[in-house]
């Protein structure tokens, strides 16, 4: 007599902080066997997860008897490559995170909620013959019809998610359809087949010497790391583009990761003017069915350019060829929450294992990158200069030590700004804290405004007034006494982005003030908004964050300010001074970017500090 086969077990990542993969028998509705990296709908506990298949067993620390049957099979093959595969087990490893939360953090939203990838083609509302002809107040007693017809009337059609933003709803749309003033349409999203024949929309730079040379070093066949150490201004962009053509016309894919969300409608529209071919982008601001469309392109090949910020490191590929991190010494390609990981050494990791070449771009290289180049793992490709007539700005450090100051700015910079102004010009003042102020202090006992939850400074912040924690994002009202003296003589002390718009307001009041912060940018399309309003050239003070520090091409800007360069530099993490000194040349690497040269103010209690002398 035989025993009867064991069946297979599969071992099943789900979800959760469990470091550990969970034993499921197959499914009783199909007899295929499922390969790791398909997604499975699993009983699990009382509850119906997602999981992921990881690997399958003979044997089972379980008895048979007390194994749950897998409900469900949700993909008819691994929706990434083996390869890719193993490089999200092997980030959950290295970073010790449970697999499973890992492995569910490298999809998009809608996959990891058991979803089917979304189709291209799209349901669209656009007006009617009827809706065309009439007058904008027409629903004004039905405000948000009247609103959905606003934004037809502004652009030929609009998606579910376009209404979404406006927060229409589905049966605002239809009581507009049975009134016979919109109507349905599928817009066709397949991308098209690229033509490398045709693939340049413009023809590619010039390039000077240096450019070239770093060019003819990237060798595109097989893995090998490059630093792109270019200044400020340099051209990196360029070798760039010009990289990733010849990697399109080798029938490859490549993939760019950018460290802001801020930063892609530039990066953008610099890709979209050289390339004809689709470009998927990839980051949070987008909606879970977009980010699925744009995912999707990336895997089937039909986006042949990948832009996105750090977890698009994950975003698998057809064809990989070249992998790109811009600014690669930015704090921001680190995930400081949940999965926590560097986007950055991943993508050496990811490049090694697909065998690409990798290019980190950066005017302020991190350390590592430094040291790994000092150790010949990395190559070193130098761009020193600007091209064309540009120059390096000129830097100027004020002593402020025994300054009389106007609520903190010197006689040297309001002088310089006012200069500038009166020329055509444009000025960035730089302070990288935003809100009001960064402490609210009790002037008769001494109490500061501390977080209660993690014990961090609570900020003060105006627009809308309240004290908020930068660290966990508690939010509180500012009260009006004290809550141990109970005296009304609360004063802000310090100043952040919200208070110099202010300070700058009342100083050059016929000078529009434009404040760029994380607070004044989280709308979709604002921060494209402000440099297209920059870029327009009208003379401006723009007073903002590191954000306004991160690759920006802002040609009138002749005048740089740093505000107070004395934050980072007696801190007690040891990265500070590399941090700030990176931090500095970033913001000043803003000035002088067009025709004119630029100047470079640094307000100082320590000019003689290392960092700030040379």
């Amino acid at each position: 007599m035989t025993n009867a086969k064991s069946p297979t077990i599969y071992r099943v990542a789900v979800p959760s902080p469990l470091r550990r993969l969970f034993d499921y028998l197959p499914p009783t509705n199909t007899a295929n066997a499922l390969l790791p990296g398909v997604r499975v709908l699993i009983p699990f506990g009382r509850r119906k997860v997602v999981g992921i298949i990881v690997d399958t067993a003979q044997k089972s620390s379980v008895s048979l008897s007390r194994l749950k049957p897998i409900d469900s099979v949700l993909d008819a093959e691994p929706l990434v490559p083996q390869q890719l595969f193993e490089l999200y087990r092997w980030a959950a490893s290295y970073y010790q995170h449970p697999i499973g939360d890992a492995l569910s953090s490298a999809l998009p939203a809608l996959l990891r909620k058991g979803e089917a990838i979304p189709e291209s083609d799209e349901k669209h509302w656009q007006l009617s013959e009827q809706g065309k002809g009439l007058p904008e107040t027409a629903l004004s007693r039905a405000p948000k019809q009247q609103q959905a017809l606003n934004l037809l009337q502004q652009q030929a059609t609009a998606s579910r998610d376009d209404f979404k933003r406006l927060d229409t709803s589905i049966a605002v749309l239809r009581q507009l359809e049975q009134k016979g003033l919109i109507e349905t349409v599928v817009i066709q999203r397949n991308a098209p087949v690229f033509d490398v024949d045709n693939l340049l929309l413009e023809q590619p730079l010039s390039l000077y010497p240096e450019q070239q040379q770093a060019l003819d070093n990237i060798d595109l066949h097989g893995f090998h790391p490059y630093l792109l150490h270019g200044e400020t201004g340099s051209g990196k962009t360029e070798v760039y583009l010009q990289a990733i053509e010849k990697i399109l016309r080798y029938g490859k894919q490549a993939l760019v990761l950018i460290p802001e969300i801020s930063l892609t409608p530039q990066t953008l529209s610099r890709f979209q003017a050289r390339f004809n071919c689709p470009i998927a982008v990839l980051h949070s601001g987008l909606t879970d069915r977009e980010r699925a469309i744009a995912w999707n392109a990336a895997r089937t090949g039909q986006a042949p350019i990948v832009l996105g910020t750090r977890s698009a490191i994950f975003t698998p590929l057809k064809s990989p060829g070249l992998l790109i991190v811009d600014e690669e010494h930015d704090s921001s390609f680190k995930q400081q929450e949940g999965f926590r990981y560097s986007a950055r050494d991943l993508a050496v990791i990811r490049a090694h294992r697909e065998s690409i070449p990798l290019i980190l771009g950066s005017a302020t290289p991190s350390l590592e990158s430094l040291y790994n180049c000092q150790q010949e793992r990395y190559t070193k490709l130098v761009l020193s200069c600007r091209p064309g007539n540009a120059v390096q700005p000129r830097w100027q450090p004020v002593d402020i030590r025994k300054a009389n100051l106007s609520s903190g700015y010197s006689r040297e910079l309001i002088a310089a700004i006012t200069d500038t102004i009166a020329a055509g010009n444009q000025v960035l003042v730089f302070l990288n804290r935003r809100g009001f102020s960064p402490t609210l202090s009790c002037h008769e006992c001494g109490w500061i405004s501390n977080c209660h939850r993690c014990e961090a400074r609570l900020t003060v912040h105006r627009s809308p007034n309240r004290l908020l924690c930068h660290h966990c994002e508690h939010m509180e009202p500012i009260p009006t006494s004290c809550p141990l003296c109970h005296s009304a003589k609360l004063q802000c002390i310090g100043q952040g982005t919200e208070r110099s718009e202010e300070i700058l307001e009342a100083m050059f009041p016929d000078t529009p003030i434009i404040r760029v912060d994380r607070d004044t940018t989280r709308r979709k399309q604002a921060m494209q908004a402000v440099v297209d309003r920059v870029n327009g050239g009208e003379p401006c003070i723009l007073i903002g964050t590191q954000l306004l520090a991160k690759g920006h091409h802002f040609p009138n800007v002749t005048l740089v300010a740093i505000l107070d360069a004395d934050g980072g530099l007696f801190s007690p993490d040891f990265r500070a001074p590399e941090k700030m000194g990176q931090l500095i040349t970033q913001v000043a690497g803003r000035a002088g970017r067009g025709a004119q040269p630029g100047t470079v103010i640094l307000q100082s209690h320590h000019c003689d500090h290392p960092l700030i002398a040379t």
